[in-house]
């Protein structure tokens, strides 16, 4: 029987990862952010606190000759008081751009959330310990895809050879804000959310800044946005703003155009695309808010109904088709004076045929098979030659 491999500890640093516009030091570990310190700071909503350290799209990236790859990690795993368990988090390892394998952690910490109370109570739990093995012995670049929608610090990196990190590959850098949609919500595992099989389709560099129910127009995520380095911009908005309820008509035409003058601050002539909601049939008519449906939660079923009334629509509340309209009207204002602004409506990536194919499981968030025809269309009117933001 021969000897296990003797395995060599590297120090987590930054300069390892991808996707993160930040990084904290913790008393475990390291914890990838989606966000920068300062807008954390600013922040006072406990939902967006927790998704943006939701590594969506954020992947730990190593050049070596390693067999054996483990990583000790500290989830933070999410129950819903009434709805069915959740299943743990997936990492996918690529090996030179290929998927290789997927594997989960056991233990870490327990987040209980009350979705008809709004309360939320974490409970501590162990270091989980990710394996990797029987990889070749050539050198290789390494991407293990942290879970998507499960917090993960990152606690030690264990090898059976040296790593070192992987330089700039010269892909252009795509910089994606969105909601739970972009996130990933309901994605099988972190790189078929529809953000990742899109950059994978255009040969980008995913930074996914999409906020589980977040997308709301904040001007500290502008200003992120502003001041992170991009080659490629899209914001994709409306949902959240809708089954949130926080605005008006009145009030989201402006808000649209500071998030829109914020972003050019930074990246005046940089292309950048505004996306309108996918379909979304319970909140095209009718505003929100959007609210769980008890009678599914009875049968431990998650699904979610429209809670406005469409003759709302009168006082300013906000649907799909008014926030479609109107973003397609203040791109189109906007060109005259922004040449490298473009608009594409939602439904050319989920429209009324896909609804009758693959209907919304929740109501609300797409699954798996409608991420991988989201990001495959995207890719497609995107970044194809003559999209939006084309790549040669």
């Amino acid at each position: 029987m021969s000897p296990l491999p003797q395995l060599i500890t590297t120090p987590l640093t930054g300069d390892l990862l991808r996707g993160a516009l930040d990084v904290e030091r913790t008393e475990h570990g390291l914890l990838p952010h989606r966000l920068p310190a300062r807008a954390r700071a600013l922040n006072a909503d406990g939902q967006l606190a927790m998704v943006e350290a939701q590594p969506s799209g954020v992947r730990l990236l190593i050049r070596t000759r390693a067999t054996v790859v483990e990583l000790d990690t500290l989830p933070t795993k999410r129950v819903y008081v009434g709805a069915p368990p959740r299943p743990d988090g997936v990492y996918d390892l690529l090996i030179d751009g290929r998927l290789a394998d997927q594997a989960s952690v056991s233990g870490g910490n327990t987040q209980t959330i009350d979705m008809a109370t709004g309360s939320a109570e974490v409970r501590p739990g162990p270091v989980g310990t990710l394996r990797f093995d029987g990889l070749s012995a050539d050198r290789k670049d390494l991407e293990i895809w942290l879970p998507h929608d499960e917090t993960t610090e990152l606690v030690a990196l264990r090898t059976d050879a040296p790593v070192e990190p992987v330089p700039d590959r010269g892909r252009p850098v795509w910089l994606h804000h969105g909601s739970s949609i972009s996130h990933g919500s309901d994605a099988a595992s972190p790189t078929t959310t529809w953000p990742a099989l899109a950059a994978a389709h255009g040969g980008v560099e995913l930074v996914n800044l999409g906020f589980g129910g977040s997308a709301l127009l904040d001007p500290f995520t502008a200003r992120a946005l502003r001041d992170t380095p991009a080659d490629r911009i899209s914001v994709k908005v409306g949902i959240n703003l809708v089954n949130k309820d926080v605005m008006r008509l009145r009030a989201f035409t402006p808000a649209v155009h500071g998030f829109l003058d914020t972003i050019r601050e930074g990246h005046p002539t940089t292309p950048l695309l505004v996306v309108s909601p996918i379909l979304c049939p319970i909140h095209e008519e009718t505003p929100g808010p959007s609210a769980p449906d008890h009678s599914a939660l009875s049968e431990g079923k998650l699904k979610f109904s429209a809670g406005g009334d469409p003759a709302e629509t009168a006082q300013g509340k906000l649907t799909l088709s008014i926030i479609r309209d109107e973003l397609a009207r203040i791109v189109e204002q906007r060109t005259a004076e922004d040449p490298n602004l473009y608009y594409l409506d939602g439904r050319e990536l989920y429209g009324e045929a896909d609804s009758a194919e693959l209907p919304l499981p929740d109501a609300l968030h797409p699954d798996a098979a409608t991420h991988r025809r989201i990001g495959e269309r995207f890719a497609g009117l995107a970044f194809r030659a003559g999209g939006p933001l084309a790549v040669a």
